[in-house]
């Protein structure tokens, strides 16, 4: 190598290199502003093309087309032309709470603004609706966080084995006064905003639902065709069933709402959702005044009147729900309405909640 050409060398790497290292260390561009976040659970194969789980539906009528990794979450995020954020987080509150963090703390996106829907279907109470009926929530409750003792060794008189968290029988009082993570309170004026935007919606019916509906007699509203109302939901990692069962979540949900609330949806992973958002809402990357959940039914929570609980159990363990299908319908129907007009009302929805 010659003089100059060592010469031409030491100039490129003191001249050059800083700029290369400048580059790698800048920030990222400017952030993408989210409109609207839709949270589904589970799918069931590929997020398009094949039978759907919550997530399909979504991604192919709200055109999520653009693919965004996310690796430090379960899946990676879809986005569409409008703004529209969608997630798939996987089962459970574990893997739940963990991929809502990793968007929400994720520097590609701006959620400051940001609408969330999670939006997937559950267990429902036939004394309070029917399948493939909505539930706009406004309340979450968790399901997880208490003592349990076996319920063939609880106390005589107890009416269940699930004890609240630093209590020593079932339902004592007076409720902690702060809670570890129990109780979810949504913005009443959002959730009523939704309900009303979206309470005539058409539902999805059919001769297979009303057979099914046919075997709660004595439960007016299990009878009913599809519909869309409000109530709460309850949320455990455990998949439980049973009419005992049901009577618990009831009452877990009448203790910790100063029987304010209804039990009227199980489902799995919103207390881990409602958690990282909370946490997110601390550090000012979400607005949780901004956050909404609804459940649609795609099966009951507990057995037909005459039947044993093992059996009925037995007719859901392959996901064989009776209201599968229309409950993922409904999902997307009834949420897509708020989807739809945040996003046409955008230059309102940014700085306005609606009420």
């Amino acid at each position: 190598m010659t003089g100059l050409q060592r010469f031409v060398l030491i100039l490129i790497v003191v001249v050059v290199f800083p700029f290369q290292l400048f580059g790698q260390g800048a920030s990222p561009s400017k952030p993408i502003p989210i409109k609207v976040v839709i949270v589904a659970m589970f799918e069931r194969g590929a997020d398009t093309g094949d039978t759907p789980g919550e997530y399909q539906l979504w991604v192919e009528r709200e055109h999520l087309n653009q693919i965004i990794p996310l690796p430090a979450g379960y899946h990676p995020v879809r986005l569409n032309k409008d703004g529209v954020l969608g997630i798939l987080t996987g089962v459970g509150t574990a893997k739940a709470a963990a991929s809502v963090m990793a968007v929400g703390l994720d520097p590609c996106f701006d959620l400051s603004k940001a609408y969330w829907l999670i939006a997937g279907i559950g267990g429902g109470d036939p004394a309070d609706v029917s399948l493939g009926s909505a539930v706009w929530a406004g309340h979450v409750l968790d399901g997880d966080l208490a003592y349990e003792i076996d319920a063939r060794q609880i106390t005589e008189n107890w009416p269940t084995g699930y004890v609240p968290l630093r209590k020593a029988t079932p339902y004592e009082q007076p409720v902690r006064g702060e809670l570890e993570g129990e109780l979810y309170t949504l913005n009443p004026q959002l959730v009523g905003w939704a309900f009303r935007l979206t309470k005539d919606t058409p539902l999805p019916d059919s001769d297979s639902l009303r057979t099914s509906r046919a075997r709660f007699a004595g439960f007016p509203s299990a009878l009913k065709p599809p519909f869309v109302t409000h109530g709460d939901t309850l949320s455990s990692s455990t998949f439980w069933h049973g009419s005992k069962m049901e009577e618990w979540a009831n009452a877990w949900t009448r203790y910790y709402t100063a029987g304010k609330g209804n039990f009227m949806i199980a489902a799995m992973e919103d207390s881990g959702t409602l958690q990282a958002l909370t946490f997110l809402s601390q550090a000012g990357r979400i607005d949780l005044q901004r956050v909404l959940v609804l459940r649609t039914v795609s099966n009951y929570d507990r057995e037909p009147p005459g039947t044993t609980v093992a059996d009925s159990l037995k007719t859901l363990v392959s996901g064989n729900y009776s209201a599968y299908f229309p409950a993922l319908e409904a999902a997307q129907i009834v949420g897509d309405k708020v989807v739809r007009d945040i996003v046409e009302h955008w230059t309102e929805r940014e700085s306005t909640l609606p009420h």
